[in-house]
């Protein structure tokens, strides 16, 4: 089969498995019903889903896993801060201001 074809069967095939997992909820609707531990489970994929985005990031400097970097210890401010205080704009403050202060090298 030629590359072209392969090509355009794969997109076909993940087109119409993107649609049946999509609209079978909306297709069977009240019939269908997730177990009550699949809908608690599921309760986390957001915040999952966002830490599997947030943390390699955090963790690589230059594409090597460095355990102390900037990013990780103004990320370890921004947690502490949004624990404490319960504003949403001083994590994010105090979190650059220390970024920026490591990665200038004027310390803290």
């Amino acid at each position: 089969m030629s590359d072209g074809l392969t090509l355009w069967l794969t997109f076909a095939a993940i087109g119409v498995t993107t649609l049946m997992t999509r609209g079978s909820f909306i297709m069977l609707g009240e019939k269908a019903r997730l177990p009550a531990a699949l809908h608690r489970a599921l309760r986390y994929a957001p915040a999952a889903a966002l830490s599997a985005l947030v943390v390699p990031d955090i963790l690589l400097d230059g594409g090597q896993l460095q355990p102390l970097n900037p990013k990780l210890l103004a990320a370890v401010v921004v947690v502490v801060v949004a624990l404490r205080w319960r504003n949403p704009w001083l994590p994010f403050i105090l979190g650059m201001g220390v970024l920026i202060a490591l990665r200038k090298g004027l310390g803290l």
